[in-house]
């Protein structure tokens, strides 16, 4: 009986460790990074209207 219940806890950990690893990767994707074309630099340009 306690085997399953140490699979579904090592396979729940290995899930939410992984989750907060792609949600980390893509949160800190691109910062500090500069833009390489000029379509980037117009998104980021703020503009006088």
């Amino acid at each position: 009986m306690n085997t399953p219940v140490a699979l579904v806890t090592a396979a729940l950990t290995a899930a939410i460790l992984l989750t907060a690893t792609f949600l980390i990767a893509t949160g800190t994707r691109g910062e500090g990074a500069r833009p390489d074309d000029s379509a980037q630099m117009e998104l980021m340009s703020p503009t006088s209207k």
